[in-house]
């Protein structure tokens, strides 16, 4: 997991658990819709596969970074499935063994049945690799 800045001024989030081949989610093309609304791209890649949305939408009521603060904190693990949802963006995290967490990352197109999804698993260490993504998101939403 990195926050990098792809250009002067423009930063990027790439949240990719260990390895070479490891799937990876890319958050990128930041920007402001209004005070409460941030607009951004959201790319999956996994075993030859690559999603892309364009335009997510997340407001301050939607409480992406306290969802990922929450895991970060909980650290010692969690029983069942938790879950943040968007209209576009759905994140399930759940706490396996080792230590680690299984963040799935299910982009979809639309609401209706004939619309596409895709889902791609990242695995982050509970611990410190939790926390900097965490740390990484917060900063990522509120660029500008």
């Amino acid at each position: 997991m990195s926050l990098i800045e792809a250009d002067p001024g423009r930063v990027e989030l790439v949240v990719r658990g260990p390895g070479a081949s490891a799937s990876s989610v890319r958050l990128s093309d930041w920007s402001r819709a209004d005070e409460y609304e941030t607009v951004f791209t959201v790319e999956a890649v996994a075993d030859g596969v690559r999603a892309r949305l364009e335009n997510v939408t997340v407001t301050v009521w939607d409480e992406m970074g306290e969802f990922f603060d929450g895991l970060a904190r909980d650290f010692r693990g969690w029983e069942g499935e938790r879950v943040w949802v968007n209209n576009h963006l759905v994140v399930t995290a759940a706490f396996g063994s080792g230590g680690h967490v299984r963040l799935s990352w299910t982009l979809r197109s639309g609401l209706f049945p004939e619309d596409w999804e895709c889902t791609v698993t990242t695995v982050i260490e509970a611990g410190e690799g939790m926390s900097a993504v965490a740390a990484d998101l917060r900063e990522f939403l509120r660029q500008g």
